[in-house]
């Protein structure tokens, strides 16, 4: 196996762990309650989450919701991996990280849906009355490898190629 692979597998299931161990260890020790780290600014409270980013599709019937969540998730896997699987020699660094961040993180809420019907989310940071959603380290994940795709894709990849 080559460092490429070593470092996709590596981050991909490092996310998928990493996401699965906090999200236990915050349905086990959080239960019914909050606990401020850093206050006013940063809680640790566990929340279930039926819907997608800010709750979209909370209220959506059952099978839709399911259909689009599950459905999503499998897709960002499968994306990322076969993206990586075909490309992997022609990928920078930062390109194999992003994807491994994408498809681990989308495995962890993949396995969270599937299993329990929801999403564990027990980051929450607001200032004053103004909460972000909560997320978990899937959700920072996710939304990391996408930002540094697109990083990469617009500002990166034009320069090395200039320079090639």
């Amino acid at each position: 196996m080559n460092k490429k692979s070593v470092a996709f597998w590596g981050v991909f299931f490092l996310v998928f762990f990493l996401d699965l161990i906090t999200k236990y260890l915050a349905e086990t020790l959080l239960l019914d309650r909050t606990v401020s780290v850093i206050p006013n600014f940063f809680d640790l409270t566990l929340v279930w989450n039926k819907g997608a980013a800010f709750g979209m599709l909370a209220e959506a019937p059952e099978y839709v919701r399911k259909f689009i969540l599950v459905g999503s998730s499998i897709v960002a896997i499968i994306v990322s991996v076969v993206y990586f699987l075909k490309s992997k020699d022609k990928l920078s660094n930062l390109e194999i990280i992003s994807l491994a961040l994408i498809g681990g993180g989308s495995l962890g809420n993949l396995y969270d849906r599937f299993f329990l019907g929801q999403v564990r989310d027990f980051l929450d940071f607001y200032i004053k009355d103004h909460h972000w959603p909560a997320f978990n380290i899937a959700d920072a994940s996710i939304t990391v490898g996408i930002g540094l795709f697109i990083f990469y894709e617009l500002h990166l990849k034009k320069r090395s190629i200039i320079n090639n």
